[in-house]
């Protein structure tokens, strides 16, 4: 096969007109002077909002595939949330430095915490998600997955004063509602019990009530799964059911000990 008749074929076979890696380069981009501008002392805001625009402008030509779509309204709305979006994440970084006994000042939970860095990038994501701006919040949540290892889809609802410990492994799915002061800690699921195209538009992932705890490796599953406040739920355990408000769930591991005989 010459080479002529290579590249039509391989030509022949790109049937996505509006898949362009670029875009997922200049959100990695975007992504990153967001975070700076919004916490590092040296960064110029009011400049880098102007940057930030063209940069939103350049993702809204490559993501905005339907035209009737009004996406280049979106960045003013966006701006305008930054604040408030800003002021969620130092309750974020609070939370985080008043629970963590290893944390030695509030500065390394901005830059050393994976978790912080996880939530920060989420709640970015989360404000374009809701106003349907397509691919874009995924790829900046996916950029966190990359570093961090914890994944949370743009489109779950988090509330005030979050705190992942570790990060690592943790998973959030898109309709998964969490709300306020809640812990989680490595290797966390919060998922669905089964998936399936048709449940797109329903709620598949679990409701998270008002000060729980949720330790290693445990997963709970099922969009009607509600844990209620003040619960913890301990390490490697598996819920697919509710859980009562200030209840108290543990894996009971089975555990043998073998002992070798005494050496003769």
């Amino acid at each position: 096969m010459d080479k002529a008749t290579i590249v039509n074929k391989i030509i022949k076979h790109k049937k996505q007109p509006n898949l362009r890696f670029r875009l997922k380069e200049q959100v990695e981009t975007f992504t990153d002077l967001l975070f700076y501008s919004l916490f590092d002392i040296e960064t110029p805001v009011e400049e880098n909002l102007e940057k930030l625009e063209i940069q939103f402008d350049a993702l809204v030509n490559l993501a905005c595939w339907e035209v009737e779509k009004p996406c280049k309204k979106v960045w003013e709305h966006y701006m305008a949330q930054l604040p408030e979006v800003l002021e969620s994440l130092n309750l974020d970084a609070e939370a985080i430095v008043s629970c963590d006994p290893a944390s030695l000042s509030i500065e390394e939970v901005y830059m050393a915490y994976p978790g912080f860095y996880a939530i920060a990038i989420y709640r970015l994501a989360h404000e374009l998600y809701k106003v349907g701006f397509p691919l874009v919040p995924r790829l900046m949540t996916e950029y966190a997955h990359r570093q961090t290892g914890v994944d949370i889809n743009p489109g779950a609802q988090i509330g005030k004063s979050f705190f992942i410990d570790h990060a690592t492994g943790v998973v959030i799915g898109e309709t998964a509602v969490i709300k306020d002061h809640v812990k989680v800690y490595q290797g966390v699921t919060l998922g669905a019990l089964y998936v399936a195209k048709k449940l797109q538009r329903t709620k598949r992932h679990p409701t998270i009530e008002n000060n729980v705890t949720i330790y290693a490796n445990a997963t709970i599953l099922g969009g009607s799964t509600v844990i209620g406040e003040n619960s913890i739920i301990g390490g490697s355990a598996w819920i697919t059911a509710s859980v009562p408000a200030n209840s108290t769930v543990f894996h009971t591991p089975e555990i043998k000990i073998k002992t070798l005989p005494n050496a003769i």
